[in-house]
């Protein structure tokens, strides 16, 4: 299997960027993860920071694409921005979410783990087969039939979260159950609140259909993001994985 991965991430309008992404390849898997930082007085941008370096160091360790694996690296990460909380008052109150993916290559399998309301998405065919769920008040809110679909973009209340690296109290992160099989021509996006709360999946899937490549597809996203957010729109990240047959010799 052949991946290709590209990276994008925009301040919008405003300073500092508190969104990290990274990602690495090596021993039969690829393992990617993006994070939004909260908490501001810069102490954000340092947990978005550390929840990446913390994830992905840990599967540098041990290159291991298993639901179990991304549970212990998003706790560990956990650990380390609770860890960091005390050194200095600016980082007390610093937070994240994380979404973690983890290609086998070999197998060609993937699993994935959230915490928060950065999202992942697989697209296959034209249409979403997968999307995590926010760990946020108007997703439950939703989910119980309060609120209509469209609040999980359109909601003041979108943002408050009841799960995030850093919380003090104890977190169950959503991790996929068993590996997900994967197809020639799946594409995977883990984005930031940012990113998708202004381009909708249909929009995710138009352009995805003129798309050559990854990092086209995400520059066109891009567009959209930036039309639609306007001046001091948050900081907003995607990350995305197109997956396809190894050309032959």
């Amino acid at each position: 299997m052949q991946l290709e991965v590209s990276v994008l991430s925009n301040p919008g309008g405003r300073e500092p960027n508190e969104d990290a992404c990274g990602f690495w390849t090596g021993g039969g898997g690829c393992f990617c993860v993006v994070s939004d930082g909260a908490g501001g007085h810069g102490g954000g941008d340092v947990a978005s920071k550390l929840a990446v370096r913390m994830i992905i160091a840990g599967f540098q360790d041990a290159p291991e694409c298993s639901g179990a694996a991304i549970d212990a690296a998003l706790h560990q990460a956990h650990r380390a921005i609770v860890d960091q909380q005390s050194t200095q008052e600016r980082l007390a109150g610093m937070r994240a979410t994380a979404t973690v993916l983890a290609i086998d290559t070999a197998h060609r399998t993937a699993v994935w783990g959230h915490v928060g309301d950065t999202r992942l998405y697989c697209f296959r065919g034209q249409r979403v087969v997968a999307q995590t769920k926010d760990h946020s008040v108007v997703q439950k809110m939703v989910d119980a039939g309060y609120l209509a679909q469209t609040a999980l973009r359109e909601s003041l209340q979108r943002s408050r979260l009841f799960a995030a690296l850093g919380h003090n109290e104890d977190f169950v992160a959503t991790v996929e159950a068993s590996p997900f099989p994967i197809a020639d021509g799946d594409v995977f996006l883990l984005c930031t609140d940012g990113f998708w709360e202004y381009i909708d999946e249909n929009a995710m899937l138009a352009a995805l259909a003129t798309a050559r490549s990854a990092a086209e597809w995400l520059r066109g996203m891009e567009r959209e993001v930036v039309q639609r957010g306007g001046i001091g729109q948050d900081n907003f990240s995607a990350l995305a994985v197109w997956c396809s047959a190894v050309a032959s010799g």
